[in-house]
């Protein structure tokens, strides 16, 4: 839905299902897109929906931005250890290991090593480079035709700045897309065949890496994260599922989630062409434009916990070993905290108040890399385009919606000269 999902607005069929049946973690209603209206009705009636049957077993839905809060910062009772932060057991049915995943004080440890990566010291060295290879892709996209944004200008861009992070061969940077693509498929409905096939292509991500790191771990420490992390007593002895579970969440944490939101920002300004007039005749609103759309986007959907005790919240009692998914996208439309929240609205008051890079312990640490990457994006953007309608979505793109992730297959693209 592009225009807002107000309760009133909730088609029939949607209000028609009985509230115990309901889940939105159905695939068909995620691959659609056409979640909206379930989310709304939920935060109306049931904010903390109980789902007794889906394909990943019960599991409640938390819906409501306050109670989200409430859950990311009380860990003490809901784990991200325990059971995983992905709607399949043992974080993508793969028992794999990462410090997103895991609770204090041995996620505390693991982040603060990756931190320095994406701090703010090396963050004002990546600029110059990030705007140098943003320039080149822009100039280098085709006039007066179509083409696929997603390719040409999101995964690119986000694959090179993986590259660089991982000091990872340049010619070869689009084996991080592909791994990332394989892992955040597992959060979709797969099949056992699918599995063990995406299993086998993530181990061959781990035996690529485990060269690279060898060859780190014997040679001077360098700056970029896979030696930092080969010469860390955090990270130094992890076993083999560990080390491939903190490959997959710094590939996807670095490429996924800005990716899908350099294809999302396009799109919510051709969905709402007033915002793009605003932002052209006043190009400083890029300060509060990434941050919204960053919220209306909302790359990462949702976030499991697990119960490690009886409790309650929002007026249900969760028993000790049930799960909770927090719905990222929901709760970011939540109007009693977010006033025309479905809208995109680039000149909001308070645009950080999203729950997009989670919240709490758990928050991203990758965040003001993406948020700097988005930024140059768009800064670059309106220095070639400066005028509304020179770039347009021509239909609508395809797209991998999952439980976890709110991916862009292709959007195609024409930048009228």
């Amino acid at each position: 839905m592009t225009a807002a999902t107000t309760y009133a607005s909730i088609p029939a069929e949607v209000l028609a299902i009985p509230l115990e049946d309901i889940n939105v973690a159905d695939a068909k209603i995620l691959a659609t897109e056409s979640y909206g209206p379930y989310f709304a009705r939920l935060r109306r009636e049931a904010p903390v929906h109980y789902c007794k049957n889906s394909a990943y077993g019960p599991y409640w839905s938390v819906t409501k931005y306050h109670d989200i809060v409430k859950v990311e910062t009380s860990h003490p009772i809901f784990s991200s250890q325990q059971g995983g932060i992905t709607l399949d057991d043992g974080n993508l049915g793969l028992d794999i290991e990462m410090f997103i995943a895991m609770d204090p004080p041995k996620h505390d440890v693991q982040r603060k090593v990756v931190s320095p990566a994406v701090g703010p010291e090396n963050l004002a060295k990546f600029a110059e480079g990030i705007r140098e290879r943003t320039g080149e892709t822009l100039d280098a996209l085709p006039l007066n035709q179509t083409f696929d944004w997603v390719d040409r200008v999101s995964i690119e861009l986000t694959t090179q700045m993986l590259a660089t992070l991982f000091d990872f061969p340049w010619a070869e940077r689009r084996k991080l897309t592909h791994w990332s693509d394989t892992a955040t498929a597992m959060t979709g409905y797969v099949s056992a065949a699918e599995r063990t096939a995406g299993m086998g292509e993530l181990q061959e991500c781990a035996a690529y890496f485990s060269r690279m790191w060898n060859e780190r771990v014997n040679a001077e420490p360098r700056p970029d994260l896979i030696s930092m992390l080969a010469h860390s007593e955090a990270f130094r002895n992890m076993p083999p599922q560990e080390f491939l579970g903190t490959l997959i969440l710094l590939i996807v944490g670095g490429n996924d989630t800005t990716r899908n939101s350099m294809t999302g920002g396009l799109l919510a300004l051709n969905t709402y062409p007033e915002q793009y007039r605003k932002l052209c005749a006043n190009p400083k609103l890029i300060e509060s434009l990434i941050p919204e759309i960053i919220r209306w986007q909302t790359p990462v959907m949702s976030m499991r916990r697990t119960a490690l005790e009886d409790s309650e919240l929002g007026g249900q009692i969760i028993r000790k070993g049930e799960k909770l998914v927090m719905w990222y996208y929901s709760g970011n439309r939540d109007e009693e905290v977010i006033e025309n929240a479905e809208e995109l609205v680039i000149d909001r008051a308070r645009p950080r108040q999203h729950l997009s890079f989670g919240f709490g312990i758990h928050r991203c640490v990758g965040n003001r890399l993406a948020e700097l990457q988005l930024k140059i994006l768009w800064e670059e953007a309106i220095k070639r385009w400066p005028e509304p309608g020179q770039i347009e979505v021509v239909t609508q793109p395809e797209r991998a919606t999952t439980y976890a992730i709110r991916n862009y297959k292709s959007m195609t693209v024409r930048i009228n000269a």
